[in-house]
Order: structure tokens, then C-alpha cells, then sequence
């Protein structure tokens, strides 16, 4: 008994050079597809989003606080820091982790500070009120090296403004003047591949300046920093692609430069093949 020969098509059967240059075109574009999907497989993607939520329960209700600033024309036996808010706190002189470093042959100061402050709002300013002898004209002119809230926080990818009063310069402002900087905290959370979480706040800032008087007319300047807290949260997490999703994509990019491969071939082998005949037709 006869088996019947299963017979395929010839532009599958018979080589051309043709259809040599698309298998070679359809290599290097699925090699390169290839690598573009794994580069991404490997690469992390940081996703953000917005919650209203305290996301650091544990912290007790404190914000951890790290101030670095410089007045060049103020002594450092003058300069102090102050902390007051809703709660109740009032705290004059505050000197728990804090450092003086004399500039300008002891002309000026460089001071530094770690402290916390509670999570409702408040002010803490660098003024003289904790000298024992109030100077005659205290000069507030100064520079900002750092000013951040919450753990630090320092990940490719994520722009944020953490320290977003670094670099503020006030060297040409008016001597006297007080200086006034309103804060709107915002807490944040980043989240690494293994789930670990960081606590850390971002804020925004405006800032005013003015000469202020104290009630027997004389200018006692001072540097505010006033804060607020957000209700908003922004959270940030890192995120891989998934295996399965690699892998899909990987077959998906195979099977289907294949198959536009194989139509384009196709219709070029009949389009040849055509024309052949007609050419043949000609001559006879």
C-alpha cells in the first residue's frame, strides 16, 4: 500500500538567497531584542506612589533633625538653638549633640546640631537668646550646608528634595534682619527589592526676610526654621520584572519574527517565481 508523500511548499523547501539574507536580518533583530529585554529583566524600576498614612509608627512620634550652619559674623559664644511646638516644648539653648566651630579668626561659627523634633508643628530657630549678654547688633548673615529630617537617604534614580535648603546663601542679606523659613514636611518610605523600608522626609520651603523688634524696641534677629507636617505619604519601591513575564516576552519575540520572517519570504518566493513564469512566456 502506497503512503501518500506530504508534500510542502517550495518556499519552504528550496533555498534562495533571499530567504538566506532574512533568516541572517531576523537573527541580529531577535539578538537584539533579546538583549534589550534581558538588559530590562536585570535593571531595577523605582514606582512611586501617594498614601495618607504616619508610615514610621515606631519612631515614637520624634523626627530625627540634622542641622549644619554658618554665620561668619557671629561669635560663637552667641549662638544657640531654640525649640518650641504645639505640644508644649520649649527649649532654649539646646546643646545635646550640637558643635561649635569658630570661624573668621573667631569672628564667626560654624554650627552643627543633631536633635529631634516631635511629629506636630513646631519651630526651632539659631538666634543669641541663650547668650548671657545680649550683643548690640547680632549679624544673622549665613549659609545653609544642610538641613534634613529622617534617616539619610541616598538611592540612584530617586530626585527628591531631602536637602533642599543645602546651599542657601544669605551672606548679603541685611545684618539685622531675621529670616524666616516655613517648612512643609513630607514623609517617605523606600522599599528595596527584599522588602527592607527606610524612613525619611522631603520638604518644601519658602522664605521671608524681615527686621523684627522686641518689646523694648531693641533687634534681636533670629534664623526660623517653622514647620508643618503633610498628611501625604510618598513611598517609593523597587521593582524587578518578573521571571515569567522575561520569559514570555522572549518566546513572544521569537515566534513572531518568525512568522513575519516567513510571510515576507513567502511572498517574495511568490512574487519571484511569478515573474520567472512570465519571462518564460515571453520567450516561447
Amino acid at each position: 500500500m502506497d503512503i501518500p508523500k506530504l508534500l510542502l511548499p517550495k518556499d519552504l523547501t528550496q533555498p534562495t538567497y533571499t530567504g538566506a539574507f532574512i533568516s541572517v536580518c531576523c537573527c541580529v533583530f531577535m539578538l537584539f531584542l533579546f538583549l534589550s529585554e534581558l538588559t530590562g529583566f536585570i535593571a531595577t524600576e523605582i514606582v512611586n506612589e501617594l498614601y495618607v498614612d504616619d508610615p514610621d509608627k515606631d519612631s515614637g512620634g520624634k523626627i530625627d533633625v540634622s542641622l549644619n550652619i554658618s554665620l561668619p559674623n557671629l561669635h560663637c559664644d552667641l549662638v544657640g538653638l531654640d525649640i518650641q511646638d504645639e505640644m508644649g516644648r520649649h527649649e532654649v539653648g539646646h546643646i545635646d549633640n550640637s558643635m561649635k566651630v569658630p570661624l573668621n579668626n573667631g569672628h564667626g561659627c560654624r554650627f552643627e546640631a543633631e536633635f529631634s523634633i516631635n511629629k506636630v508643628p513646631g519651630n526651632f530657630h539659631v538666634s543669641t537668646h541663650s547668650a548671657t549678654a545680649q550683643p548690640q547688633s547680632p549679624d544673622m548673615t549665613h549659609i545653609i550646608h544642610k538641613l534634613a529630617f529622617g534617616e539619610k537617604l541616598q538611592v540612584q534614580h530617586v530626585q527628591g528634595a531631602f536637602n533642599a535648603l543645602g546651599g542657601a546663601n544669605r551672606l548679603q542679606s541685611n545684618a539685622l534682619a531675621s529670616h524666616d523659613y516655613i517648612l512643609k514636611i513630607v514623609p517617605t518610605v523606600y522599599e528595596d527589592l527584599g522588602g527592607k523600608q527606610r524612613f525619611s522626609y522631603q520638604y518644601t520651603v519658602a522664605n521671608k526676610e524681615y527686621v523684627a523688634y522686641s518689646h523694648t524696641g531693641r533687634i534681636i534677629p533670629a534664623i526660623w526654621f517653622r514647620y508643618d507636617l503633610s498628611p501625604i505619604t510618598v513611598k517609593y519601591t523597587e521593582r524587578r520584572q518578573p521571571f515569567y513575564r522575561f520569559i514570555t516576552t522572549i518566546c513572544a519575540i521569537i515566534g513572531g519574527t518568525f512568522t513575519v520572517a516567513g510571510i515576507i519570504d513567502s511572498c517574495i518566493f511568490t512574487a519571484s517565481e511569478a515573474w520567472k513564469k512570465i519571462q518564460i512566456g515571453k520567450m516561447s
